[in-house]
């Protein structure tokens, strides 16, 4: 049996690791760095290393609010939206986690686009 997608991505230590890379990047881009001054950083990390443990197939389920709950008021654009998957890809890269594994992360997290996206550009 191939190794699911969560353990080619080396687990939760490795995808930690990934989404405070992710992080540092969102946090550092004037674009989209808005929608987290006043969000508990420790608390948004670990929710996304949960989320993208659960979407990578690992043995994590996801806890937080629906998707749609979640992003309901922050008026998060199209572009804005890129963005920040733009920032989850660079930070993939940085890890050196391979092509295909790097679009099935990105495409389960755009699955979700219609339900964060809320505003037009």
């Amino acid at each position: 049996m191939a190794d699911s997608l969560y353990e080619r991505l080396g687990g939760k230590d490795a995808i930690t690791a990934v989404v405070d890379e992710f992080y540092d990047h969102v946090v550092a881009d004037e674009q989209v760095a808005h929608y987290f001054d006043d969000v508990d950083m420790q608390a948004q990390r670990a929710h996304q290393t949960q989320f993208i443990s659960s979407v990578a197939g690992g043995p994590v389920e996801y806890s937080g609010e629906t998707m749609e709950t979640a992003h309901a008021n922050l008026d998060i654009t199209p572009s804005d939206f890129q963005a920040i998957a733009a920032h989850l890809e660079d930070a993939l890269v940085a890890f050196d986690v391979e092509e295909n594994d790097r679009e099935a992360v990105l495409d389960a997290v755009s699955s979700y686009q219609d339900a964060i996206v809320t505003a037009a550009d």
